[in-house]
């Protein structure tokens, strides 16, 4: 049987998504340099949980010296107009004192933190050199989530022995988007369903240190077709519903995460790029910094284009091919969200949707932030409450490293109709596993 949900969490996750931001925007002026404010901003706009990166594994396991942490940006210019990635300096925190700050200004907000990894994602491509991601690599493929379970659990322990700020800990992640990463280096096919041995021991060894705490996976999407591969003894069913839809029209036209097909570069000059854009192969980070390409799963096409876009003309690209996408979108969201719901009560776990609704839109673009954007978050959240998510985000781009962090409006409706229909109660009491 799973893990019974804790009596003292919310009965419905409000989630904002603080991803690997909250330690690498630190500096003056920059959205987490007082986290305080942050969290008084968050409960603000009617959340209660945030969700990060954890560095676990750099923290816990990679024996390296996190007591001056330099983290910065990719390089230059590259990737400043990228969500998520427009890290604007260099900043020193004193890692492991960082994550006490966020856990003790959640319990100040009474807010909660669901913790994960984007380590095998991207997470050390903003340190200043590559130790980091020598060390995620060095690591074999094969005993990955066995290394992060192992370093989660330790971290679990270091904030249990600082005034029990543990209570603070929704649940645990194993890593971000599994099916996404270095994660799955050496397999092929199916990549949901060949993780699950993998997967299944780095949770087996996470509930020999807790056995009494709620632990899990996420993925990408609702692997519809592969559900088979999620393991049946995680305690959260986790997805990431991005439906793209017309986003998928753009990147597939302009071959952004097909690198096997020519880029077409005249054409992303009529019809998104700004004047004086580089040609492709003339934007990359400093020599110094090109390991950092390495560190990352964004591609290189993806980032030029992000950066080097007009946000209107990306805009209009899609706002002028949307209708004919809007339907089977809005079909997909629904049939994900049924899906999700449906393996939950099949296994009698809670879901949670840490992710979604759209898709990855450059920095300054208003796609998912406009009345598009907006329409899908309203249809997502009632959505998923409908269907008794236990939890949710108003959107990704919902945190404060966003623009659409400014519309307090859009996010306290949300928020609202979250709490209005509730999830699900949690699963049977017991900790005992069938």
């Amino acid at each position: 049987m799973p893990v019974t949900r804790p009596s003292h969490l919310p009965d419905t996750l409000k989630i904002t998504l603080w991803d690997f931001t909250w330690y690498t925007r630190t500096g003056p002026g920059e959205p987490f340099a007082d986290l305080d404010a942050a969290f008084a901003q968050a409960v603000e706009r009617g959340y209660n949980t945030v969700r990060i990166c954890a560095m676990p594994y750099l923290l816990f396991g990679s024996g390296l010296d996190t007591g001056r942490l330099r983290l910065g940006p990719l390089g230059g210019a590259y990737a400043q107009r990228v969500r998520w990635y427009d890290v604007p300096a260099t900043t020193q925190i004193d890692a492991r004192a960082h994550l006490l700050a966020l856990f003790e200004a959640a319990r100040r907000h009474d807010s909660f933190v669901i913790l994960s990894s984007w380590e095998y994602q991207q997470s050390s491509s903003f340190a200043e050199d590559r130790a980091w991601f020598d060390a995620l690599m060095a690591v074999d493929p094969e005993h990955r989530p066995t290394a992060l379970a192992d370093a989660l659990a330790d971290l679990i322990d270091f904030l249990a022995d600082h005034g029990g700020l543990d209570d603070r800990i929704a649940f645990t992640e194993l890593h971000n988007e599994v099916q996404g990463g270095f994660l799955t280096e050496g397999l092929t096919g199916d990549l949901v369903v060949a993780l699950r041995p993998r997967l299944e021991r780095g949770l087996a060894r996470f509930r020999e240190r807790h056995p009494e705490r709620m632990v899990t996976v996420n993925y990408a999407r609702v692997p519809v077709g592969s559900l088979r591969g999620v393991p049946r003894d995680i305690d959260v069913a986790v997805f990431h519903p991005y439906v793209y839809g017309v986003l998928d029209e753009l990147l597939d036209t302009f071959a952004l995460r097909d690198p096997s097909r020519p880029f077409p570069q005249e054409r992303a000059r009529r019809e998104l790029l700004r004047p004086g854009a580089p040609a492709l192969e003339d934007w990359a980070p400093p020599a110094g910094d090109r390991w950092r390409l390495d560190a990352t799963v964004v591609g290189h096409r993806e980032v030029y284009v992000h950066d080097w876009c007009d946000p209107q003309r990306w805009d209009a690209w899609l706002y002028e091919r949307y209708a004919v996408h809007r339907t089977a979108m809005e079909q997909q969201l629904r049939t994900w969200i049924d899906a999700a719901a449906d393996w939950s009560a099949e296994t009698g776990v809670p879901f949670v949707f840490g992710e979604g609704w759209i898709g990855y839109t450059p920095l300054h673009g208003t796609f998912e932030e406009g009345p598009v954007g907006a329409a899908f978050c309203r249809l997502a959240v009632t959505a998923s409450a409908r269907a008794g998510a236990w939890g949710a985000v108003v959107c990704s781009n919902a945190a404060p490293h966003h623009p659409m962090w400014n519309d307090l409006g859009l996010q306290q409706e949300c928020n609202a109709q979250l709490s209005a229909v509730g999830g699900r109660p949690g699963p049977p009491q017991g900790v005992d596993r069938c």
